[in-house]
């Protein structure tokens, strides 16, 4: 049997396992045993415990569940609530000025929390009805939340580039980095549309029934910035070489329990206990999930099925924008079936010799990938966001929410170009940050 045939067959099995509901760490892992002892008999059983926790003796693991820590504490507080209010007291007189809000205030709780799914939750709850009661079509006030959360992964602090960065072994700092300009441009892309769509369908022009003084605006920043400033000082930290990821994220989450404690009186036993609870969930299934994808990484390398789809991609001897077109194309369709982490630790392993033969820079290609993942959490049928915006607005139909995330797909895909013909974008950044 041919690496690539035996490649097929257990990417077959495994999509069967995860077509009926097997969780991803145990499909992965459950698929990796059974085609070692077919493959290499029973004496391939000895390595595998060593194979699993080796995947996660890595000292940037660490940085994984201090940064959902931080993330908990900002979502289960009330700050998206001040982030949309804030925003909204900024914008009001705008046009389409409250869905604006609304995007806005996605981008910075998605920089305070990396989760996408927590983003759309807790913006979504205050603002979807908002918008509605406004005369917003359901399409735009669930679209555009729906799209806004995906930012979550893209824009730093994200689990998902610290994921890929010990993956591909990069710089977790660089990466940061690298993804600050993309996801800048990916919300004004976002905004730019909602502008247009709204003055189209003549909605939100009169966004002016609530006037705001300057009182009232500067009111609800010391609630706002304090926030702020922690995703900044990380970021400067990182890329000035003060911490490592590890401390940064540390430092991080423990700023961020204080704030949420004395802003929001936060200090009950059962609200701590739960910020706790909901990291601890968090972490272990990703660490279940990095460990099982270590183990199957050693099974494709075993089976020599990595180092055949590796030549066999080399040697299809296409332009590399050829090849670069392909490979988004496989990881659009991934990103439909598969959470970003899954599909990260799956992948970018073997991609990334490619990519480097091919003479792209695995800091822009990770911006693309996140990109990709991002388009998979609005697109069916999976969609993690258009089913956690059905979940807090039972009233819109799915099929309203992915009416109305298609434009902000598009315009993700209008990202991915941009980057292409500008990869500066994603590499400036880090280049005039971390010289030397």
């Amino acid at each position: 049997m041919s690496p690539l045939f035996t490649g097929l067959t257990v990417l077959f099995a495994l999509l069967v396992l995860l077509g009926i509901g097997t969780p991803i760490a145990f499909a992965l892992g459950l698929v990796s045993v059974v085609a070692l002892l077919i493959v290499d008999g029973a004496g391939s059983l000895s390595i595998l415990g060593e194979t699993f926790f080796n995947g996660l003796a890595t000292i940037g693991l660490v940085s994984v569940p201090m940064f959902i820590l931080m993330g908990a504490a900002v979502a289960s507080s009330p700050a998206g609530k001040d982030l949309y209010e804030a925003l909204d007291r900024w914008l009001n007189r705008v046009p389409g000025g409250l869905v604006l809000s609304n995007l806005g205030a996605c981008s910075l709780f998605a920089a305070l929390s990396g989760s996408s799914p927590a983003t759309c939750a807790a913006i979504g709850k205050m603002g979807i009805p908002e918008m509605t009661k406004r005369g917003y079509p359901n399409e735009i006030a669930a679209g555009s939340i729906a799209a806004g959360g995906t930012l979550g992964i893209l824009i730093p602090p994200s689990v998902t580039m610290i994921v890929y960065g010990i993956a591909t072994e990069t710089s977790i700092g660089r990466l940061f980095l690298a993804g600050i300009l993309p996801g800048l441009l990916l919300t004004s892309l976002f905004m730019l549309w909602t502008v247009y769509d709204c003055h189209r369908k003549g909605v939100g022009l009169m966004d002016l029934s609530r006037r705001f003084t300057w009182v009232e605006r500067f009111a609800v920043l010391p609630k706002v910035l304090p926030f702020l400033a922690i995703v900044a000082g990380i970021l400067f930290v990182l890329y000035g070489g003060v911490a490592t990821p590890s401390e940064a994220a540390g430092v991080g989450a423990l700023f961020c329990i204080i704030l949420v404690v004395i802003i929001y009186r936060m200090w009950s036993v059962s609200k701590v206990t739960a910020m706790f609870r909901d990291t601890l969930k968090e972490s272990v299934m990703i660490m279940l999930i990095i460990g099982a994808s270590e183990l199957f990484s050693y099974t494709l390398s075993s089976l020599f099925i990595t180092q055949s789809i590796a030549e066999w991609i080399t040697a299809l001897d296409v332009n590399r924008w050829v090849l670069m077109g392909i490979i988004n194309l496989f990881l659009l369709v991934a990103g439909f079936f598969l959470p970003p982490v899954a599909v990260i630790l799956m992948t970018a392993p073997i991609l990334l010799p490619i990519i480097l033969q091919a003479g792209f820079d695995p800091y822009w290609f990770a911006v693309i990938l996140t990109i990709n993942m991002e388009i998979g959490l609005i697109t069916p049928p999976v969609g993690l966001n258009l089913y956690v915006i059905n979940g807090i607005a039972p009233k819109i139909t799915l099929g309203e929410i992915l009416r109305g995330s298609v434009p902000y797909v598009l315009c993700m895909v209008a990202a991915i170009v941009l980057l292409c013909f500008f990869p500066q974008i994603a590499t400036w950044l880090p280049e005039q940050m971390m010289r030397g």
